[in-house]
């Protein structure tokens, strides 16, 4: 269960980020200011979902993906090339 953060500037996110990631661990949320503006959050990382599916389903309860309405076509694999690792190291080691 995630409880009430606190805030910190982002020079004192920094000075104090041992700190910052301790709070964290124990469950709260970390907001960072900039001239006294929340610019960002620390979180904890929560379990991912096991399948793309779900992912999407999670992000559009949380208001970040909205669907279209529109039944579209599967989602799909984008292709990939076979050994494609190899020449990356090949090209590398030149």
């Amino acid at each position: 269960m995630m409880t009430m953060g606190i805030t910190y500037s982002a020079y004192d996110a920094k000075a104090r980020f041992s700190e910052v990631l301790r709070q964290v661990r124990d469950g709260k949320t970390v907001t960072v200011s900039y001239r006294g503006k929340p610019v960002a959050e620390i979180h904890a990382i929560r379990d991912s979902p096991a399948t793309i599916e779900s992912r999407l389903d999670d992000l559009e309860r949380q208001g970040i993906l909205v669907c279209s309405g529109k039944p579209g076509k599967p989602l799909k694999a984008v292709g990939r090339r076979p050994g494609a690792l190899e020449r990356f190291f090949a090209e590398r080691d030149e």
